[in-house]
């Protein structure tokens, strides 16, 4: 059993999995928020890679991502952070990336190098199950999983093949769209899940637009986890980390109960 499944074994518990773009603000702050995210709750914490055109990203982590960029952010730095990252906290942490990014690295290094620095996991979203069978060997021998995704407009087939390839959790997009801050959770979203729980085993975790600790609440009373990043960026943005880490805090007490 991988560290990411362990998360789910406990009956009744629902993960909470906050997402910070790597080197953003700046990278003192990666090094600072990712262990008091850990301290606060958080089961597992995804790292988001900067990447130059991130098609699954609204404006929010856009701007971040660009931001690192121009900070002078790399691949091969998020892998050196991740690794820092590992020794300060038990909490498993997992990419978030592009094909790109990962291609130009080269495949067998980038899974070599990032289960060196101690990474549980991989999401990509723009790489289909059809095209990641040399991404999903490698990932394999070393022990990294493979997060795909499932949107609402995805066919009860595809559903079927996602769960057959995913392994850690599968990620549900609560939206036909790019991740952001949203005030309101689409009506069909519980439906949506309980669709995806019928087709596999696996945990399911819902991301892109949950914003406030009440509809944390609500997307745990179905869901198997609890996926946030755009809200956490505003933050990080405009009230620093401490705010950030305190909005944690009520998003898991928010969970817990």
């Amino acid at each position: 059993m991988s560290r990411i499944e362990n998360v789910f074994t406990k009956p009744g518990y629902k993960a909470l999995i906050p997402y910070v773009t790597v080197g953003y603000p700046n990278v003192a702050a990666t090094l600072s928020v990712v262990p008091a995210f850990s301290r606060a709750g958080a089961d597992i914490i995804e790292l988001g890679i900067p990447f130059s055109d991130p098609l699954a990203d609204g404006a929010t982590i856009q701007k971040a991502s660009f931001n690192a960029l121009k900070n002078g952010v790399t691949p091969k730095l998020c892998i050196d952070i991740a690794a820092k990252l590992s020794k300060q906290v038990k909490t498993p942490l997992v990419f978030m990336t592009y094909a790109n990014p990962v291609f130009s690295y080269g495949i067998k290094a980038f899974c070599r190098d990032s289960a060196k620095a101690g990474v549980s996991g991989l999401i990509i979203p723009d790489l289909p199950p059809e095209e990641a069978v040399e991404l999903e060997t490698e990932a394999k021998s070393h022990g990294l999983d493979i997060i795909y995704f499932l949107a609402p407009t995805t066919s009860d087939s595809r559903i079927k093949l996602v769960a057959s390839r995913a392994s850690g959790f599968i990620y549900l997009v609560s939206v036909a769209g790019v991740t952001g801050a949203r005030n309101t959770l689409p009506i069909e979203l519980a439906g949506f899940v309980a669709r995806v729980k019928k087709a596999t085993g696996k945990p399911v975790c819902v991301g892109f637009g949950i914003s406030t600790p009440e509809q944390a609440k609500e997307v745990a009373s179905f869901a198997d986890g609890v996926i946030i990043g755009s809200r956490i960026i505003q933050l990080m943005e405009t009230e620093g980390v401490e705010a950030a880490v305190s909005f944690v805090k009520e998003l898991r007490k928010a969970i817990d109960s």
